[in-house]
């Protein structure tokens, strides 16, 4: 695992300075070595985390004739079988890693060829002497973070976005129609960061950039054409796919460990692994406690259990340094979980398996029709979903006038079209997690230029135009893949881990995985038996029936408890009250509202952690940038004591 930063600019002459400060800023990616690669047009700089060939495999890496070099961000899991038919074509390796098969796969398949055949999280970057032409590509899912900005004639592009600030041409200025986006769904949802001028390149593309000019092709997308296998057969097929890719991503020449909550996603992927260590947090607060029941499945199999708990003070302490490593602001609490979980971890192995997809592709989120737990009305819904699709539609929309009573939120998000009513996971009905801000409430606490007329659903009409011939549930699937996953889940897991130099593997975000996910019946998926239903069944067969049936949780954080107190009401206030507070916000009707929610029943948590996220976030980036620099920029202490200590190369 790495990082990657280049940029194209025939003007600058000393490429080798610019790129050794932008490789600087992200040097926690790759604490092990660094390289780079410089000529009259571009400049490639790269980091490394070292996990195959460790010794040779060093970046940037070059053809036979050294024209073409890559720098690359990533595993490609199944390079071994490529790297064999590559050798027998004819192409001369110089390394046992996996970055080499990438840039002779180029030479022999061009990029659409390449891509079709690889399995892995990646981003990668080849320049072509022969024409001049840099080459990029992003996975499939977008595991592997990609930035780039692309103006007055020079590109730059990279893992981070940290790494633009130090590139002598870039203004760094606030993409201000990024803030309401934000308030609503927690992260930012928009394809332009928080940066103005600079955007996420797209999961499941490549591109080309010659003479100023960038063209990007699309080589791969989610799509859902029902298999017709049984539920028997699909329970078995399950199992089968995803021991074989948990064996595929084991591949490594570092320790490999695995993340462990109590929840199925996790206990499945571990118990299909059985690693020597696994890795579990849980916080001081007794209410949120998953380690208990890890370290039982781990006594059960016999692993290494390593658990520690969340401090409070810590966790509020160590907050702002969170946000600098996420680039943008996001108010996930669950990043503050994962951020000691990958401390802990780091300090034994340098990857580690993890669970994230396994509720976008197997159906896990209850937004996707679990809403009440009354048997009687999932039944009579059930029945209601055989009419005819207009005669649904219409029925729905008469249920959403009717007065609330038990289950209406259950029959109209039933049998309405997603597109309607679908805003992701800034509200999950029926649980105790209050909405994030409405459009409107966005609006109402922002300064006038700050508001615009977006919306959450609105955001997604057009990838809802690419899906809507297809069923409800995965209608919801792909909208969570495409936004959720994307631009929160996977960037905070990528973006956690490489801040402590841990390499993060996601087996469920698989290709290959994926492509079965998405041919499952729906009716396998979530039923009125319950969400993620037929991977908990093939669950059963590895692990205890407690584990395969515990509903999901999603790494609870005590932010109502800690807002309520008084040491943290007061530290959350006086960033409210900085003087550059108001330029964004209503600053009397923020205080007003962590006020409220301080004296009151802690319903506002979520919104008051919206904004002190992005003021946190702010402050970081725009008010006091220079000490930020001096705060963060280093490599966390557990990776530089390995490194003093002669265990990290």
């Amino acid at each position: 695992m790495c990082g990657i930063v280049a940029f194209y600019d025939p003007e600058i002459n000393d490429k080798q300075a610019v790129i050794g400060k932008m490789m600087a800023t992200i040097k926690h990616r790759g604490p092990s070595s660094d390289g780079y690669y410089t000529n009259n047009e571009v400049a490639l700089g790269f980091r490394r985390l070292s996990i195959i060939d460790l010794r040779g495999g060093s970046q940037p890496i070059y053809n036979e004739d050294k024209t073409r070099a890559i720098i690359f961000n990533g595993e490609i899991y199944n390079f071994k079988p490529l790297r064999k038919e590559l050798i027998d074509a004819g192409h001369t390796f110089t390394t046992k890693a996996d970055t080499e098969v990438l840039l002779h796969g180029y030479e022999e398949w061009g990029m659409d060829g390449l891509l079709k055949r690889v399995r892995g999280m990646f981003a990668f970057l080849i320049w072509d002497d022969n024409n001049k032409t840099l080459y990029g590509a992003r996975d499939f899912f977008g595991i592997k973070p990609m930035y780039y900005s692309n103006q007055n004639g020079h590109l730059l592009v990279g893992s981070e976005l940290k790494s633009f600030l130090e590139y002598p041409k870039f203004k760094r200025e606030l993409n201000v129609e990024a803030v309401k986006p934000y308030l609503m769904n927690q992260y930012n949802d928009l394809d332009e960061t928080f940066f103005k001028g600079v955007y996420r390149f797209p999961a499941g593309h490549w591109f080309e950039y010659k003479d100023g000019e960038m063209k990007t092709h699309q080589y791969w997308d989610a799509e859902y054409k029902e298999n017709n296998l049984s539920f028997e057969a699909t329970v078995e097929k399950i199992n089968e796919d995803l021991k074989e890719t948990v064996d595929l991503y084991r591949n490594a020449d570092v320790p490999v460990g695995a993340f462990l909550s109590e929840g199925v996603d996790s206990s499945f992927l571990t118990s299909l692994l059985n690693p020597d260590d696994v890795f579990s947090i849980s916080f001081d607060d007794s209410t949120y406690d998953e380690a208990s029941k890890a370290k039982a499945l781990s006594d059960i199999n016999g692993w290494n259990f390593f658990s520690d708990k969340v401090d409070a003070d810590e966790a509020m302490h160590d907050f702002p340094e969170m946000q600098y490593h996420m680039d943008e602001p996001d108010a996930n609490p669950s990043i503050i979980p994962l951020w000691y979980l990958c401390k802990l971890a780091r300090k034994h192995v340098t990857v580690a398996l993890s669970g994230e997809g396994a509720d976008e592709l197997f159906a896990g989120y209850v937004n996707y029709g679990m809403h009440t737990h009354n048997d009687v009305i999932k039944v009579f819904t059930s029945e209601l979903k055989k009419l005819p699709k207009k005669s649904k539609v219409k029925l729905a929309h008469k249920i959403k006038k009717m007065p609330n009573f038990p289950g209406k939120v259950h029959m109209y998000t039933n049998l309405a079209e997603p597109s309607e009513f679908y805003v992701g996971q800034s509200v999950i009905y029926d649980m105790d997690y209050p909405t994030i801000f409405t459009s409107k409430d966005a609006n109402d606490i922002l300064q006038p230029s700050y508001r615009n007329k977006l919306t959450v659903n609105g955001i997604y009409q057009k990838d809802f135009k690419k899906v809507k011939n297809i069923d409800n549930v995965k209608q919801m699937q792909y909208i969570d893949l495409h936004h959720f996953m994307l631009n929160d889940i996977e960037q905070k897991a990528d973006k956690i881990s490489m801040a402590h130099s841990l390499e993060l593997r996601v087996p469920y975000l698989d290709k290959k995985i994926a492509e079965l996910a998405n041919s499952i019946p729906t009716k396998y998926l979530v039923n009125r038996h319950d969400t993620k239903y037929a991977l908990r069944k093939a669950s059963e067969k590895v692990l205890p029936d407690e584990w395969a049936k515990r509903p999901k949780l999603g790494f609870p954080t005590p932010i109502k408890q800690w807002l309520q107190e008084p040491r943290f009401y007061k530290q959350v206030r006086e960033l409210f009250q900085a003087d550059f507070v108001n330029d964004i916000f209503d600053q009397k009707k923020i205080i007003a509202l962590l006020d409220d929610n301080y004296k009151g029943d802690g319903s506002h948590r979520r919104q008051i952690w919206a904004i002190y996220t992005f003021l946190v976030w702010y402050k970081l980036f725009f008010v006091d940038y220079k000490n930020t620099v001096k705060k963060y920029q280093h490599v966390q202490p557990e990776v530089a004591s390995l490194i003093s200590q002669g265990k990290l190369l």
